[in-house]
């Protein structure tokens, strides 16, 4: 993980379809070093696992305070030129659990569907999914734009309503967030990026599906 000593002041895009990703794990006793973290583990693992095109991370692990969450947020779009950032922990409806209300902080716009669907996802598990309050949002500058997630805590919901469900069979249940995220950083102009099918299918609109590189 990057200290403040040795952190790049931008990442720097070593192919045009190379995905910059922020990746945020808040947790109070996990930055303290209380217990170990495992949600930037998680989060890193299975973006190797989806993505089939070059991308690189930056990591941060914080506590759950508003002003240090928006100002991660950011310094990962507007200094580190981040296409999009994971966040993972603080959604809850516990006093601590402000991650929504800082996202929601430095947002330009609101995208509501995902945490639409990553409730649904957790709703075929678990009732309490209800009390779950992530949100996304899109962050601009006069020059770039990012999509910011807020994820569950936990890697096995993280994975879970990344990648969707799937039945005994593997064929797809219920859809997982990150099918939506290609198209969405395609429109805010980002990177063209692919996934692995057998992990989670990229939906695009037909006239959207670039041809594939010589």
């Amino acid at each position: 993980m990057n200290t403040a000593a040795t952190r790049p002041s931008r990442l720097i895009r070593r192919d045009p379809d190379e995905l910059l990703v922020g990746l945020v794990s808040i947790s109070d006793r996990a930055s303290s070093g209380t217990y170990q973290d495992q949600g930037l583990p998680a989060l890193r693992e299975w973006l190797h696992s989806a993505l089939s095109t070059p991308w690189q991370g930056a990591e941060r692990l914080i506590p759950d305070e508003a002003a240090g969450i928006s100002a991660t947020l950011v310094e990962l779009v507007d200094t580190m030129g981040c296409d999009l950032v994971l966040t993972t922990g603080g959604t809850g409806p516990a006093r601590r659990d402000v991650t929504p209300e800082a996202t929601l902080a430095v947002a330009t716009r609101e995208m509501p569907g995902f945490g639409e669907q990553m409730r649904q996802i957790s709703l075929k598990f678990v009732p309490t999914a209800i009390l779950s309050r992530q949100v996304a949002v899109i962050r601009e500058t006069a020059d770039h734009a990012a999509l910011i997630i807020n994820l569950p805590g936990q890697p096995k919901a993280i994975r879970e309503t990344l990648e969707g469900l799937r039945d005994a069979d593997g064929a797809p249940l219920v859809p997982g967030i990150f099918a939506a995220v290609p198209y969405c950083i395609d429109l805010i102009g980002g990177p063209y990026m692919e996934t692995r099918p057998e992990v989670v299918k990229a939906f695009r609109p037909k006239s959207a599906i670039r041809a594939p590189r010589a």
